[in-house]
C-alpha cells in the first residue's frame, strides 16, 4: 500500500513526471537508440514545464484580476457555516482518494486496451481534483462509507470518465487539430463540447476568429499577442480606474499591493504579464506536443494499440488564439450577468474564479470557434460561465454542504458540476 501511495504521489501527483515516463516508454518500446530515448524524455518534461511556467504566469496576472474586479462589484467571500473543509477531509478521505485514483488509471488503460475507446488520459492534476470532489459527494451523501467501499466506487466511476470523456470530444478535436493524434483530457470537455454544439447551430464557420478581415490600419490586430494584451489590458485599466476612485478597505488593500507603482499601470503591466504567459503556454505546448506525439505511437502500438493520449487543455490554445480570448470575454460577461441574476433569484452570491474561467472558456472558444467562429466561442464562453455559476450554487448548497464547499469554489471544474448530480444518485442507488 506505501508503494501505491508512494507512486500516487510522485508519479500520477507529478505530471511532468508521468508524462516524462510515458514518453520514455513510448521511445523504449520503438527501440530508440539512448541519444534518442534522453532527448525525447527531457524535451517532453521540459516543454511540459514550459506550459506550467506560463500557466503560472497567467494565474498570476488573475490572481489580481479576480480581486480587483470582486471589489468593482462589492464582492465579499461567500459565507459557507459549519463544514469539513479541505484540510480535514484530505486528512480522513485522502488515502482513498490516492488509492482510487490511482485503479482508477489502471481500469482506463485496461478499458482503451479493450475496447473501442482507445483514449488514456494523462492530466494528473485533474485527475486528483475529480476524484476529490467525487469523494466529498458521496460522503455527504451518504454519511459513513467504509474505506474500500468508497475505494472501489470512486475507481470505477473515475476510470470509466477518464476512458469515455476524450471519445465524446474527438470529433471536434479531430477539426481542430487537423489530425487524430491527440485528445482533450480535461474536466472543460462538458462546455467544449456544449460549446461546439452551439456553435453549430447558432454561429457562422466561415467567420473564423484567426481570418478575421481587417481594414489595412488595424491589421496588427491580426497578431494573437497583441489582440490578447489589448483586451485584457481594458479590463485590467477600467477596473483599476475604478478602484481608483474607491476608498474602501478593499480597494485600499489593492492599490497597496502595488507598492511604490501607480495602480494604474501596475495593472496595465499585469495584462501584459497575462499575455506573455499565454504566449509561454503556447510555446511550451508545441515543444512538448512535437515529442509526445511520436513517442506515444510506441504505447499505441506495443500495449494499446491504436491509443492516444488525452491531455491538459492548452494543447488547444494554439490552434485559435483569437478564440481563446472570445471564450473568456464571452464568460467574463456571462459571469457578470449571473452575478447579478442569482444573487436577486435565489440569494447565492456566485464568486467568479478567473482561473476556472479562463482555462474552460478559452477551450470552449477553440471548441465553439470550429463550428461557429467568432460568434460560437463568444457563445461557447458564455455557456461556460452558465455551468460554473449554476454548477458552484447547487454544488455548493446541496452536493457539498457539509464536506467540502470551499473546493468547489475554487477547484470544482465544469465536468465536475454537471456530473455531481449523477454521482449523488449513483451513490444513493449502490450504498
Amino acid at each position: 500500500m506505501e508503494a501505491i501511495y508512494w507512486l500516487a504521489d510522485n508519479v500520477f501527483g507529478t505530471p511532468a513526471i508521468l508524462l516524462g515516463t510515458i514518453v520514455l516508454i513510448g521511445l523504449l518500446l520503438q527501440k530508440k537508440t539512448a541519444s534518442q530515448r534522453v532527448s525525447g524524455t527531457f524535451k517532453a518534461i521540459i516543454g511540459f514545464l514550459i506550459i506550467s511556467a506560463g500557466a503560472d504566469i497567467i494565474v498570476g496576472a488573475l490572481t489580481v484580476f479576480e480581486p480587483l474586479w470582486k471589489e468593482v462589484f462589492n464582492l465579499s467571500e461567500q459565507p459557507l457555516g459549519e463544514f469539513m473543509g479541505q484540510n480535514a477531509f484530505n486528512a480522513e478521505y485522502g488515502s482513498a482518494v490516492t488509492l482510487a485514483m490511482t485503479i482508477g488509471f489502471l481500469i482506463n488503460v485496461l478499458l482503451a486496451r479493450f475496447t473501442r475507446f482507445k483514449y488514456i488520459y494523462l492530466t494528473g492534476h485533474m485527475m486528483f481534483w475529480t476524484t476529490t470532489i467525487f469523494a466529498g459527494i458521496v460522503v455527504h451523501t451518504v454519511g459513513d462509507v467504509s474505506f474500500g467501499k468508497l475505494v472501489i466506487f470512486l475507481a470505477v466511476i473515475m476510470g470509466i470518465y477518464w476512458t469515455i470523456q476524450p471519445a465524446l470530444t474527438q470529433p471536434f478535436m479531430r477539426k481542430i487539430m487537423g489530425n487524430d493524434n491527440i485528445a482533450l483530457g480535461h474536466t472543460s470537455a462538458s462546455v467544449a463540447l456544449l460549446g461546439a454544439l452551439a456553435g453549430k447551430v447558432l454561429g457562422n464557420k466561415e467567420n473564423d476568429s484567426e481570418k478575421i478581415k481587417l481594414p489595412k490600419g488595424l491589421e496588427f490586430l491580426r497578431d494573437s499577442n497583441v489582440i490578447t494584451a489589448l483586451t485584457m489590458g481594458l479590463l485590467f485599466l477600467i477596473g483599476a480606474i475604478i478602484i481608483s476612485f474607491r476608498d474602501t478597505p478593499g480597494a485600499e488593500e489593492l492599490i497597496a499591493s502595488s507598492g511604490s507603482q501607480n495602480f494604474v499601470i501596475y495593472a496595465i503591466i499585469q495584462s501584459f504579464t497575462f499575455t506573455a504567459g499565454i504566449a509561454v503556454v503556447l510555446m511550451g505546448v508545441r515543444m512538448f506536443i512535437g515529442e509526445m506525439v511520436p513517442a506515444f505511437k510506441g504505447i499505441a502500438t506495443k500495449i494499446v494499440p491504436g491509443a492516444k493520449p488525452a491531455l491538459d487543455s492548452p494543447v488547444v490554445f494554439p490552434y485559435a488564439p483569437n478564440a481563446v480570448i472570445l471564450g473568456f470575454l464571452g464568460s467574463f460577461a456571462g459571469a457578470l450577468l449571473w452575478l447579478v441574476l442569482l444573487g436577486n433569484t435565489v440569494g447565492y452570491i456566485f464568486v467568479p474564479t478567473m482561473i476556472v474561467l479562463f482555462f474552460h472558456s478559452a477551450t470552449a472558444g477553440v471548441f465553439g470557434n470550429v463550428t461557429g467562429g467568432v460568434r460560437g466561442a463568444l457563445i461557447a464562453g458564455f455557456i461556460t460561465s452558465t455551468v460554473v455559476a449554476w454548477g458552484q450554487y447547487i454544488t455548493v448548497k446541496m452536493l457539498l454542504a457539509d464536506t467540502i464547499p470551499d473546493t468547489a469554489m475554487w477547484a470544482a471544474d465544469s465536468d465536475m458540476f454537471i456530473l455531481g448530480p449523477i454521482i449523488r444518485f449513483l451513490a444513493q442507488l449502490f450504498f
